[in-house]
């Protein structure tokens, strides 16, 4: 099974953002349910019970955590996030560590859309500047192990714990 440890998270107003980006960017968007802060990826397991156990370790974050400004990977940008950039994010990080945990270059983001095409870049850069420091949502403080199925319609999770 395909696993990987995650925050929920809530968007005041995901709708908006589409909205704001629609015949700017063309790519896939996360379903609203799916959106979440990776912590670690761990790829094909053929046992949860482990993982459990060196989750059980890890306390949840102690408050929500906002959520400001979007962002993107890639040059051309090839996923578009919004960011999460708190002290306490990267003192979780290092909790993961410590109990084995292997956060691969952890930079906390909340993937958005996978961007096939920008039609217009301009209007891409000048959009994103809109979003300069504004508060989009908040990381749940909750840390869980999911199950990500891969479908033809897109990933589908389930929260194992």
């Amino acid at each position: 099974m395909r696993l990987f440890i995650a925050s929920p998270i809530i968007l005041d107003d995901y709708q908006s953002i589409k909205q704001d980006f629609e015949g700017i960017i063309e790519g896939k968007w996360v379903e609203e349910e799916n959106l979440h802060l990776t912590w670690v990826f761990l790829g094909e397991c053929e046992d949860a019970a482990p993982i459990k156990a060196k989750l059980a370790g890890i306390a949840p974050l102690e408050t929500e955590i906002n959520i400001a400004e979007l962002g993107y990977f890639g040059k051309p940008p090839r996923v578009f996030f919004a960011k999460a950039e708190s002290k306490l994010l990267y003192e979780k990080a290092r909790a993961f560590k410590t109990a084995g945990f292997d956060l691969y270059r952890f930079k906390p983001h909340i993937t958005l859309c996978r961007i096939k095409q920008i039609h217009d870049y301009r209007a891409y850069k000048e959009k994103m500047k809109t979003y300069k420091e504004k508060l989009l949502g908040r990381i749940v403080p909750e840390i869980a192990l999911y199950q990500s199925t891969l479908t033809r319609e897109g990933a589908h999770y389930k929260k194992l714990g």
